[in-house]
C-alpha cells in the first residue's frame, strides 16, 4: 500500500478498481495535524483528470501494471499499430492512448506498452530520443549571442527550440518528458 507521500508524479495507483496516474503532486504540512497531499490523477481508462486530497494516515492501493516491449509499426488516421517482437502479436491503439508519444514515434522503434487488467493504458517512451533535424533556419550572421534559440523540425514532425549552431541533418537528443533539446549527437 502507498502512503500519500509516495504519490509522486508518474506513480500509478488504483482507486475503486480504476487505474490512475499521478500528474501533479503538492504536499502541505500543517502543524500538529500532519500533512495533506493534493494530487491530480489521470484516469488511465477514459483519460479524465480528477483532483484528490489525501491525509497522512490514508492508504492507497498500487495498481498491478505490467509492461511489454513492443515495436512501433505505423499509423493511419486515428489508429496506431504496434507488434510484440517475441510473439508477433499486434496491438491497435487509438490516438488518445498514444497521446503525446505520437510526436516521437518512428517506424521500427522499440518502446514499452503498459497494461492494466489486460488493456493497454499508456505508451512509455525512453527518457531521451535521438532524432534528425529535417528543417531549420540558417543562422543570421552577427547573431552571436550565446543563448539564441531557433525552431527546428525533427523527422517525426515535432518542432522544438534548438541552439543556433544546429543545422539541417544534425542528430539531436530530445527529452521526451519535456520536449526540450538536450544535446547534439557527436
Amino acid at each position: 500500500m502507498y502512503q500519500p507521500t509516495d504519490l509522486k508524479k508518474g506513480v500509478v495507483c488504483q482507486i475503486d478498481g480504476v487505474a490512475y496516474r499521478v500528474t501533479e503532486y503538492n504536499q502541505k504540512v500543517v502543524g500538529r495535524g500532519g500533512s495533506i497531499v493534493n494530487v491530480k490523477l489521470k484516469n488511465l481508462i477514459n483519460g479524465s483528470v480528477i483532483p484528490k486530497t489525501f491525509k497522512g494516515q490514508d492508504k492507497i492501493e498500487p495498481a498491478e501494471v505490467t509492461t511489454r516491449e513492443v515495436q512501433y509499426l505505423y499509423h493511419d488516421d486515428a489508429t496506431f499499430f504496434f507488434m510484440d517482437p517475441a510473439t508477433f502479436e499486434q496491438f491497435e491503439l487509438p490516438g488518445d492512448i498514444v497521446d503525446e508519444a505520437r510526436s516521437y514515434l518512428r517506424e521500427g522503434d522499440m518502446l514499452n506498452l503498459q497494461f492494466f487488467d489486460g488493456r493497454v493504458i499508456t505508451v512509455e517512451l525512453p527518457k531521451n530520443l535521438y532524432l534528425e533535424v529535417t528543417y531549420t533556419e540558417d543562422v543570421v550572421k552577427g547573431d552571436t549571442t550565446s543563448n539564441v534559440l531557433k525552431d527546428a523540425t525533427l523527422e517525426t514532425g515535432l518542432v522544438i527550440k534548438v541552439p543556433s549552431f544546429i543545422k539541417q541533418g544534425d542528430i539531436v537528443s530530445v527529452d521526451t518528458a519535456t520536449g526540450e533539446y538536450r544535446e547534439r549527437k557527436k
